[in-house]
């Protein structure tokens, strides 16, 4: 990587960024795998000003890769309610940097801060035709099950549920 990544704690000033990046990586991580109307009622549910501040109020921690002052990519975690079970609820880095580490190093923050919270295992969700699947078994991540969860508006996310011991 030519430069360096620095991950930080995002906060609430920091949702415009967030969204931000939602809305430059999204159309090019799933504009083939999902219909406009639907990649735009996801990100309007999921990254709105509101719905992101009400997942940091819920207990999500939200991180933001840096190069320089320049943001390239974001992940959030959060407790699933089982105990040391926790959930990488996302993760996503601008294409252009894709494929540099930058990624792995989100996932290992997020490691690396629950196994201080004494977690064992770490969660995730991925949309079953979606190429990341590859990079997170990669990782050490197995699929334990499928899941479809109904999003409204008539439509599913038809997912695998992929965990890593720690």
């Amino acid at each position: 990587m030519d430069q360096e990544v620095i991950i930080r704690t995002a906060g609430p000033e920091d949702i415009a960024t967030i969204q931000q990046l939602a809305h430059q990586i999204w159309p090019v991580t799933y504009g083939h795998l999902m219909s406009a109307d639907r990649l735009q009622y996801m990100l309007q549910l999921i990254y709105s000003h509101d719905a992101l501040q009400n997942q940091m109020q819920q207990g999500h921690t939200f991180l933001l890769a840096m190069m320089d002052t320049t943001p390239v990519g974001f992940a959030s975690f959060s407790a699933t309610g089982e105990q040391a079970v926790y959930k990488l609820q996302k993760i996503y880095i601008r294409t252009d940097i894709q494929g540099k580490g930058t990624g792995k190093r989100l996932i290992n923050e997020v490691q690396d801060r629950i196994k201080k919270l004494n977690a064992s295992t770490l969660i995730l969700n991925v949309k079953r035709d979606n190429p990341a699947r590859w990079f997170y078994e990669k990782l050490g991540f197995v699929i334990i099950k499928e899941e479809d969860i109904d999003i409204g508006n008539g439509y599913f996310m038809n997912d695998y549920v992929m965990e890593k011991k720690l």
